[in-house]
């Protein structure tokens, strides 16, 4: 697999001793902007989302292949003590390693953050758990549905506290936490250039889930009243949520005073402007369901797509709900290049999702696949001094799994 010739983060070293999901999206998110990326993973299996199915293309785990685009693969045994020696190799001269092992297991295996870097002072050691490596449930292993059940999360999603607790869609405590840990190793190399020292780097899912709950935090912290779970809207502003069209759905930002004065008059609704109600918006949000119930018999009356016409004309806020189809098939998804393609070792040319931050002068790249298990174990053990005969040996010792 070649390495990447595009990106803010060329000739950067990092080993991901991660799996699933929070781990490799921090890996995948520095190996679109350029960096080296290896990913490390167990023999025999792999990691686990390459059971992640349906769907598989070809055999091969979509999921998997979504979160692993851009990364030279190995397959390496840490139970043997070959196995481990050959990632301390990799390790030695690494500029960040990421991990998301279970507290403590990373130290049994003789690859702790003390330990590595004594030979690699410069290290930057990122650690991505459930609850972080500090407190009472540093123990605890991560899930992003627990987090989301922790974090509060749960408390605020869905249309009312008499239905059942719901999760976000997509799991955002373990994507969140890749993110952070992204800015976090990032902020770690950049006091790296300065100082030329190292250091340990340390997120979880729930401090993930906690940070996307910036508002409903803050209510809470304000009144000591936790937010209850509101469907589409808003805390803190209204009219701002979903309203049923006479063929689907809309959604309508009218939050500020200026866009709110905009909206009734497309609606054929002037007289609300005078109802003493919904003059401010802090009396919106005292009477944020009479208000609904005022607005929403009139967006039944048109298609979703003539209400888009008529409030993008008035200057107010709005959109469709689509699909995720819809959503890959979008000219502005197109433009913006978040949908390309790249070329997987055995399946060929397939689409992904782009890079979601646009550099002027050293653009991101998609440029590979994800690895097979093992696809580039030959070739890394190779630029480790490895010869052909000491690869065949540890590949029959089950050391690692090499594609030959």
């Amino acid at each position: 697999m070649n390495k990447s010739d595009s990106g803010p983060l060329q000739g950067l070293k990092v080993i991901e001793l991660a799996h699933i999901m929070a781990g490799p999206v921090c890996g995948r998110m520095l190996a679109d902007m350029g960096a080296e990326v290896i990913k490390v993973e167990r023999v025999p299996e792999g990691d686990a989302a390459r059971g992640f199915a349906p769907p598989l293309v070809e055999g091969e785990s979509a999921a998997f292949m979504m979160m692993n685009r851009n990364k030279r693969g190995i397959a390496v045994n840490l139970k043997h003590e070959e196995g481990r020696t050959i990632v301390e190799s990799l390790l030695s001269d690494a500029d960040i390693v990421i991990e998301n092992y279970r507290k403590g297991t990373m130290e049994r295996l003789g690859l702790g953050y003390e330990k590595l870097r004594e030979k690699n002072p410069g290290l930057i050691y990122c650690e991505i758990s459930g609850f972080g490596r500090t407190g009472p449930y540093a123990d605890l292993g991560g899930f992003d549905l627990v987090a989301q059940g922790y974090s509060g999360l749960m408390s605020i999603t869905g249309e009312s506290t008499d239905r059942p607790p719901m999760k976000c869609g997509p799991p955002v405590t373990d994507i969140g936490a890749g993110i952070l840990a992204t800015m976090g190793v990032l902020a770690a190399y950049a006091q790296r250039l300065k100082s030329g020292e190292g250091q340990k780097v340390d997120t979880s899912l729930f401090e993930a889930g906690i940070t996307l709950t910036f508002w409903q935090s803050a209510i809470a912290l304000a009144t000591g009243i936790s937010p209850e779970p509101m469907g589409s809207a808003h805390p803190l502003n209204a009219p701002y949520e979903a309203f049923e069209t006479s063929d689907g759905w809309i959604t309508i930002g009218a939050s500020s005073e200026s866009t709110w004065q905009r909206l009734p008059a497309v609606l054929g609704l002037k007289e609300l402007l005078e109802d003493t109600r919904f003059i401010k918006n802090i009396d919106r949000m005292r009477n944020r369901m009479v208000l609904y119930e005022e607005l929403a018999p009139a967006f039944k009356k048109r298609k979703t797509d003539e209400w888009l016409g008529l409030l993008k004309d008035a200057g107010v806020p709005a959109g469709p709900v689509l699909d995720i189809c819809d959503m890959l098939k979008h000219p502005q998804t197109l433009a913006r290049e978040m949908v390309v393609q790249t070329k997987h070792p055995s399946i060929g040319p397939m689409d992904t999702i782009g890079f979601p931050v646009k550099f002027s002068e050293t653009p991101a790249k998609i440029m590979n696949g994800a690895p097979r298990i093992g696809e580039d174990t030959s070739e890394v053990l190779t630029e480790l001094g490895y010869s052909k005969e000491e690869i065949e040996r540890l590949i029959k010792e089950e050391t690692v799994i090499a594609i030959t």
